[in-house]
């Protein structure tokens, strides 16, 4: 392959107010190749994250200015690149409250830079959008009831109005209805989305679950698209 077609090099922005931590995380994530920028405050991550589109944001939760839900929310409402929360503290909530406003992944401080690094990679592997040589294997749309699931072109309607996912929403809807009559446990669903090597809390799909069912106007109580079963996982209704 030559440079002109070499895969692009990924863009990671780092985002935490201790600079001297941000700095060591973007010169080893440099090391291994990715393009890295810096911000230190919520309203300068919100415009470098507007500026320069970055595929990956490193985002620490305790932020001046703006914290990093609020950061997330604001990131969301005009980007769908992948957000890793970082939180030094051990509450539980505080780890996965940044989830259901559309992270894709936490971590808690201190965290070694090889697990940073394997996190970054791992979102990366995930894609966005179709790639050419998949176009003419496409599948068609996948309908339940008014659910309309087009993996190809990854786009939700309900009732046909475009629904809103972040990547890892619909990395999760979309597993769950490539086989309709499975049940998938939490650790199947990690390891087809995040992928078999991610370490991480399984009830982190349950927060992403709430998040989708939330987008789908799903009752939890009696679901009609992503239904609990119990001692297992989840699996998709018939709408």
């Amino acid at each position: 392959m030559n440079a002109a077609e070499a895969e692009p090099v990924a863009q990671v922005l780092v985002v935490d107010d201790e600079k001297p931590l941000a700095g060591i995380v973007a010169a080893y994530l440099s090391r291994e190749g990715y393009r890295t920028r810096l911000a230190y405050t919520g309203p300068d991550a919100v415009a470098a994250a507007q500026e320069h589109a970055p595929d990956v944001v490193i985002l620490d939760l305790g932020l001046p200015g703006m914290d990093g839900v609020e950061v997330c929310r604001t990131i969301r409402t005009f980007s769908d690149c992948y957000i890793i929360m970082v939180t030094a503290r051990e509450d539980e909530v505080d780890k996965l409250i940044g989830l259901t406003v559309g992270a894709d992944d936490y971590m808690t401080k201190p965290f070694s830079m090889r697990e940073l690094v394997a996190r970054v990679q791992t979102v990366l592997r995930r894609p966005r959008t179709p790639t050419t040589s998949r176009r003419p294997m496409e599948e068609p749309p996948r309908i339940l009831g008014d659910l309309r699931v087009d993996v190809a072109g990854r786009e939700v309607h309900l009732a046909g109005v475009l629904i809103d996912l972040t990547p890892t929403e619909f990395d999760i809807l979309a597993t769950l209805t490539s086989r309709p009559k499975l049940a998938f446990s939490r650790r199947q669903i990690l390891d087809l989305v995040w992928g078999e090597g991610w370490t991480g809390d399984d009830h982190v799909i349950d927060v992403h679950v709430a998040h989708l069912r939330q987008k789908l106007g799903d009752d939890s109580t009696t679901p009609r698209y992503v239904r609990t079963v119990r001692g297992v996982g989840y699996r998709v209704g018939q709408g």
